[in-house]
This record gives C-alpha cells, sequence and structure tokens, in this order.
C-alpha cells in the first residue's frame, strides 16, 4: 500500500521522508524516532523542509544535503535559516548541529538514545534562556 502526502502542491509518497531502512523492514524503532527528532532539528536549524524539490540537485532531501556540512564550522553557519542568525551562540549552534548529525547517521546503531539527545540538549536551553533573560532586562 502506497501512501501519498500532499505539501505544496506537490504529492510525496510517505517513504520518501523515512529513511530507506525503515521503508525496506517496515518497521520503526525508537532509533528511528531519533532519526525524525534529528530531522525536525534540522528543520529549525536550517529553515528548510525535509524534501524539497524546487531546491537544485544535490539539495532536494535535507538530511543528504546537511549531514556532511554538520561537521565543517564553516559550513553550519552557512546552514542557519537567516530568520535566527545572531540569536545564539556559536558554541551552541555547534552543539545542536552535532546532536543533529548523531540522530540522522544513516546506521541505527549509531544514533544516540533520546534520553541522551534530551541531555545533551538541557544546557544548551539552560544557556539560551539565561542569555536571553540579560538581554531583555
Amino acid at each position: 500500500m502506497q501512501i501519498f502526502v500532499h505539501k505544496l502542491g506537490l504529492e510525496f509518497s510517505v517513504h520518501q521522508f523515512w529513511h530507506c531502512r525503515y521503508a525496506s523492514k517496515g518497521k520503526l524503532t525508537t532509533k528511528s524516532d531519533v532519526y525524525s527528532y534529528g530531522v525536525v532539528l534540522l528543520q529549525l536549524l536550517t529553515g528548510r523542509v525535509p524534501v524539497d524539490i524546487k531546491r537544485p540537485p544535490g539539495e532536494h532531501v535535507l538530511v543528504s544535503w546537511a549531514l556532511p556540512r554538520l561537521t565543517n564550522r564553516e559550513k553550519i553557519d552557512e546552514m542557519v535559516d537567516p530568520a535566527i542568525q545572531g540569536q545564539y551562540s556559536k558554541k551552541d549552534l555547534i552543539q545542536v548541529a552535532a546532536i543533529a548529525a548523531m540522530c540522522v547517521q544513516p546506521e541505527a546503531d549509531y544514533r544516540p538514545l533520546m534520553v541522551d539527545v534530551v541531555q545533551s540538549l538541557i544546557p544548551i536551553v539552560k544557556n539560551f534562556n539565561s542569555s536571553a533573560s540579560i538581554r531583555f532586562h
């Protein structure tokens, strides 16, 4: 059975959003949840959607485009959504990029547990909240 999702006037089969391992095995796991969360982090970081065929070749699939850039500090800056430019520290940006990179690893065994992802994000959120309160007081 093939399911279709209507997005931006185009139809994409749902399997295009899933990592190929899950589509082929036909089951989702806690590690697939981590992968999905990594995709959400990438969306927040870049302002892009998971699949966008209006982008140039090589940029259609967010994870494929982003993964090689997430380990290059200069490329990370170029990836950031212009709407959030300057609203974060460079250190926090690099940490979020590293977390996203771990979450979207092609091999599920190399992805962290969700509890570890959350623990990694807590100091970043605390840092952001404390710096935000300083800026607005």
